[in-house]
């Protein structure tokens, strides 16, 4: 067999590899996956565990049986891991299995593989049950005797009746959201163990600061535009960062590799483009989460932010 490799100049090499920095990730994810277990119990066990299972055959035997290829465990172990954390403790697991099968079968697998694909597997899989089974994934269990409501779901309701902020925030306490004790999917109700594993990956140059940053900053200025000039009709920039999927959204979901830009300035330039429809389809949109759709809407328009921020060829002069 000819090994032999022949390639164009630069030759870089570097120790980061798709298992390190999927593992990373995967670790990153560990204190979020603690506080689930403690909030919802075994039910957050097993549904994380048919995820993964689903998710790692679907691609084994699409990559053994249909492309002939070998088969990559960890990335399926993490788009099996992030789906499971955008879905309720309580879902039927048979519902589970068939984001699962979208999930790899259609987001990813569908466009070639690992690093082929347009949209976010896991995103691209709640955004299909979330539209197809709309009851099953809004129905939430009650947390330490409190209302099944998110507390998105809360506030929308709360204004769109003619209440006010100090209305939705007589039932709700910062503190109990920052550390889990809310209702919403398994990964976005523990905001500081979220945290925790994004300074782990900034620690560990799994990622950069870049994305993460943009979202949630763009998030906390335009609503505090609006919390600031209409205090009891628009919720505080706090409450939009710790509630729903924002910090999961902005930490691990948006900065995936294969579905963001390359560059520093095209990252920054998503981050804002997410942070923003996501107040825009909170405030003003159908449903009260919008993370997940503003990332799908931003991972189309990557090609277009890598062409619009491509960097100069290595040896090229600037034109006079």
């Amino acid at each position: 067999m000819n090994k032999l490799v022949v390639s164009p100049s630069p030759h870089i090499h570097g120790k980061l590899s798709t298992n390190r920095l999927m593992g990373d990730v995967l670790i990153a994810l560990i204190p979020a996956f603690a506080v689930s277990i403690w909030v919802f119990g075994l039910s957050a066990l097993l549904v994380t565990a048919v995820a993964v299972a689903t998710c790692v055959l679907v691609e084994a035997v699409i990559q053994r049986w249909c492309l002939h290829r070998k088969e990559t465990l960890l990335p399926a172990v993490l788009t099996g891991v992030l789906l499971a954390f955008n879905l309720p403790s309580n879902i039927p697991l048979w519902l589970v299995a068939i984001g699962s099968v979208v999930a790899i079968g259609i987001a990813k697998m569908s466009f070639g593989g690992l690093g082929k694909n347009v949209f976010n597997p896991a995103l691209v899989g709640r955004v299909f049950l979330l539209i197809a089974y709309p009851v099953q994934m809004t129905s939430f269990p009650e947390v330490d005797a409190t209302t099944g409501a998110t507390p998105l779901s809360l506030a929308k309701e709360t204004l769109k009746q003619g209440g006010s902020v100090s209305d939705v925030m007589a039932s709700l306490d910062y503190t109990d959201m920052g550390i889990g004790l809310m209702s919403g999917s398994l990964g976005e109700v523990a905001a500081f163990a979220l945290l925790l594993g994004f300074v782990y990956m900034l620690v560990r140059r799994t990622i950069t600061w870049h994305i993460p940053v943009a979202v949630l900053g763009t998030m906390a200025i335009v609503s505090g535009i609006m919390h600031g000039a209409h205090p009891e009709e628009y919720m505080s920039p706090l409450f939009h960062l710790l509630s729903g999927g924002a910090i999961l959204g902005a930490v691990y979901m948006a900065t995936d590799y294969v579905t963001s830009p390359m560059t520093s300035w095209g990252k920054i330039v998503f981050g804002v483009g997410v942070g923003l429809l996501t107040i825009i389809i909170r405030v003003w949109g159908a449903y009260p989460e919008g993370m997940s759709f503003a990332i799908l809407l931003m991972n189309a328009c990557v090609p277009l932010i890598d062409k619009g921020f491509r960097p100069r060829r290595f040896g090229k002069t600037s034109k006079k």
